[in-house]
């Protein structure tokens, strides 16, 4: 089955649909680029800045139009678009490849079973491991993806040429596309991104509302800046990817709150023994983890 790529449809113009529109031109994988939302203000802007060439605020011109259809709407606001896109799609070959951005994967796949209980040849649900603090269609940049990792979650049921052109589409951005089941995506995604991010957001949360909180951010030093830069995140996604992976990042919190729960005993019983074992075994596996990413990023860069 042959797909065209002419014309990719971005629904949702931030960080995540800017970014990509910006990288599938740069590299030259598409010619015309159409944005979709509920902000005119902001598709205006893309249009503005050159990100988009067009935009439209009607989802059937947009199947019609598109050859490509990426979803970077935040994870809640995706499913329910993917519950109006699904009962539209025909047949693999005869309407646009779907994708999307989210960061829940359980979610997206749940939505587009509804209609049928089948998924849609032509949907290949995926997920870029990367972004900003900052959000809008103005933090845009075409290398937000290099040297960076896209999961795709194919389904049995997806048309293979759907699947291989969207991961075509991610490669041309320069990222590591990677395939992955959806219910270990959600459950990894859990553990290394939405857990940060709910730990950032509820350490400054409650270090706001101590009565020492003037003293405490005044003497702030850089490593509590740099472990609650994602607390800078757009508020709205995260609530939405934490009600939409509710029970994998419940099972993570729990087993960060046991692992807490035995530090803070060590510190009360002043364990010493306890404390370097906890901490030296997390320095080697941090260490590991910094040594893998420099070796991929520099064999990426020899590519």
């Amino acid at each position: 089955m042959a797909y065209s790529t002419d014309t990719v449809a971005i629904l949702g113009l931030g960080l995540i649909g800017g970014s990509l529109a910006r990288a599938l031109r740069s590299s030259g994988f598409s010619r015309r680029f159409l944005g979709y939302g509920h902000r005119e203000q902001s598709l205006r802007r893309g249009v503005e800045l050159g990100v988009i060439d067009s935009f439209t605020l009607d989802l059937d011109e947009l199947l019609a139009q598109a050859d490509i259809i990426v979803i970077c709407t935040p994870t809640l606001v995706a499913a329910d678009i993917l519950r109006r896109i699904v009962p539209r799609l025909g047949e693999a070959g005869s309407g646009p490849v779907v994708t999307d951005a989210a960061s829940v994967k359980g979610a997206l796949r749940d939505a587009a079973l509804e209609p049928d209980g089948a998924m849609p040849a032509q949907l290949v649900l995926g997920h870029p491991i990367a972004g900003s603090e900052r959000s809008g269609v103005e933090a845009s940049r075409a290398d937000l993806f290099a040297h960076h990792r896209v999961i795709l979650t194919p389904e049995q049921d997806n048309d293979p040429a759907a699947v291989e052109l969207v991961r075509a589409m991610w490669a041309s951005t320069g990222a590591d596309v990677v395939e992955m089941g959806v219910d270990e995506h959600d459950a990894v995604l859990a553990a290394t991104s939405h857990l940060p991010h709910a730990l950032a957001y509820t350490l400054v949360d409650a270090l706001a509302g101590s009565e020492r909180s003037a003293d405490i951010f005044r003497f702030a030093a850089g490593g509590f800046r740099d472990f609650t830069r994602i607390a800078s995140s757009d508020p709205v996604m995260w609530r939405d990817i934490a009600i939409a992976n509710r029970d994998a990042l419940l099972q993570a919190m729990d087993l960060f709150s046991a692992h807490l729960g035995q530090l803070r005993a060590a510190v009360a019983a002043q364990d010493a023994e306890q404390l370097l074992a906890t901490f030296s075994r997390a320095k080697r596996a941090r260490d590991h983890f910094t040594a893998d990413l420099a070796a991929r990023h520099q064999g990426k860069a020899q590519e």
